[in-house]
């Protein structure tokens, strides 16, 4: 069985592949610090409660935009798995060709999700992953990862609006009641503020990538708050929660192949 673990800047998530399906997802929140043997009794409770154990793991695919735990990822595999890990950015061989200045500065995360969407639609794509940050990617009809654009994710910027001023409250990020633009109160402006400032962020964006590629472009939204934006605009062709545990998959298999 596969163990994939994706490992973003505020949650990891942990999933098991029996070689046809997904049998389990697990996420927690990601700390730096977290040793192997501090991961291997979080994990083993898990497994346990599925019926699995440790041996049935025999093969394990990392992909982290966190470095300093690179280290303990790998290390849980190799100690407690017998396996040596594939780890998109070093060792995983990608199978797409990564079209920017600076390949080595492409996020781990981004690659990921370009192969994911790559297999289910046809290009060019604009991949949007609602996360610690809001990302828009751009996948050729080719496959090939094209650039794209990082801006502050929406929990993000609710935390810094709290903690930088003195009297705002620190609310839950949900659509304004009634769909309302102008709030009446303070929560309620700061919803339509976040909520709305963000749909307008996403429409823009989408709309000047169009108009310098100059081509129709399929738009996957993916990422933990994304399905807070569906239905709020017509410029999210599709919601894919399943992207980066799909291209992960995909990356395995590539490895595995090109291997025998």
């Amino acid at each position: 069985m596969l163990l994939a673990i994706e490992q973003g800047n505020t949650n990891t998530m942990f999933a098991i592949h029996d070689g046809s399906s997904w049998v389990a997802q697990w996420r927690s929140a990601t700390e730096s610090t977290r040793t192997a043997d501090e991961y291997v009794v979080w994990l083993s409770q898990l497994l346990s409660m599925q019926g699995l154990g440790f041996r049935a793991i025999d093969a394990v695919i990392i992909s982290s935009v966190v470095p300093q735990s690179i280290f303990n990822l790998r290390n849980l595999s190799r100690r407690y798995f017998n396996v040596e890990p594939l780890v998109i950015g070093e060792n995983a061989k990608l199978g797409i060709d990564v079209r920017i200045q600076k390949p080595s500065e492409a996020g781990a995360d981004r690659l990921v999700n370009a192969i994911g969407a790559g297999m289910v639609y046809k290009g060019p794509l604009i991949v949007i992953d609602s996360g610690t940050a809001t990302t828009f990617d751009i996948v050729a009809a080719d496959g090939a990862f094209e650039g794209g654009i990082i801006s502050p994710g929406i929990n993000l910027s609710m935390q810094a609006l709290h903690e930088a001023a003195a009297k705002l409250p620190r609310i839950a990020i949900q659509k304004p009641a009634g769909n309302r633009i102008v709030g009446t109160d303070t929560v309620s402006a700061m919803q339509s503020g976040v909520f709305w400032g963000y749909i307008s962020l996403i429409e823009g964006l989408v709309s000047r990538i169009k108009a310098e590629r100059g081509e129709p472009m399929t738009v996957i939204a993916t990422g933990g708050v994304a399905s807070l934006f569906e239905g709020a605009t017509d410029s999210i062709d599709h919601f894919d929660s399943d992207l980066t545990i799909r291209g992960l998959l995909e990356i395995y298999r590539r490895n595995t192949v090109s291997e025998t």
